[in-house]
């Protein structure tokens, strides 16, 4: 058993486990529309689902996709949110608020960036869009000449520009993980939380659950981060729990669902 699970016990039927997917959920692939989540995932959330009080998925993907590529319709209870928290699945139902008018503006503008940089493509993810820059030459190099670019663009547009592995995305002010969490421990009435992530755009969660534990609003955090291909090294170093990738991620929340 992890030691770090123990903290959580005695609190497990008021526990919120929320999950990131890509890196978490799924290794993480090339083309992000090919990925799939590790066999046996839908299985361990249903699992976990039966002990605590929320099973969770925060994604910045769109939140139908996420439910498809993991095969987790069948979970009860799953609560999944897309584009960090804009849209909300639950019980085979999708809400989703309308696109912000400046990704729209941003649509047109990164698409121009994107044909003038060779190896750099584009992610439609209509409430967001991002630059990706893991097939050109020196990813981390088109990244940093790309930042100012996305950076302007973002201002024109009134969106903001998050960072992430080899990626640049482009979404509206205000939405981010940590607002997502918030807004699940405010439902749930959760007294503890399990958090899993594996990059930058994680970080915010992260903040939510620590001040959301420093604060007294919850009785326990637990941060893991799923140490998976190009896993961001400031995850690592903020999380209670490192696990070898979704592999890991599954074997811990096998172990959370059997806690005493």
């Amino acid at each position: 058993m992890t030691p770090e699970l123990r903290r959580l016990s005695g609190l497990l039927g008021r526990t919120l486990v929320a999950l990131d997917f890509d890196g978490v959920l799924s290794p993480i692939v090339p083309d992000p529309a090919s990925a799939v989540a590790l066999p046996g995932t839908a299985d361990v959330l249903t699992a976990v689902a039966a002990r605590v009080a929320r099973v969770a998925v925060v994604t910045g993907r769109p939140a139908a996709d996420a439910v498809r590529l993991g095969s987790l319709a069948g979970v009860p209870g799953l609560v999944v949110l897309g584009h960090y928290g804009l849209q909300r699945w639950s019980d085979g139902t999708l809400s989703t608020p309308a696109s912000d008018d400046g990704v729209e503006v941003a649509r047109r503008r990164v698409a121009e960036l994107a044909a003038a940089r060779p190896g750099v493509t584009v992610e439609d993810k209509h409430h967001s869009v991002a630059l990706h820059t893991r097939s050109a030459a020196d990813p981390a190099a088109a990244l940093a000449e790309l930042r100012p670019h996305a950076d302007a663009v973002a201002s024109e547009a009134g969106l903001q520009v998050t960072p992430g592995r080899f990626v640049l995305e482009l979404r509206p002010v205000g939405v981010d993980k940590g607002v997502a969490i918030r807004s699940l421990v405010a439902e749930t009435g959760a007294a503890a939380i399990l958090y899993a992530g594996d990059d930058l755009g994680d970080l915010p969660a992260v903040t939510a659950v620590r001040e959301l534990a420093s604060s007294g609003a919850i009785d326990a955090g637990l941060v893991v981060c799923s140490d998976a291909k190009e896993a961001s090294a400031e995850l690592r170093a903020a999380a209670d729990v490192v696990v070898p990738g979704p592999p890991g991620v599954q074997e811990l929340l096998s172990e959370l669902a059997a806690l005493d």
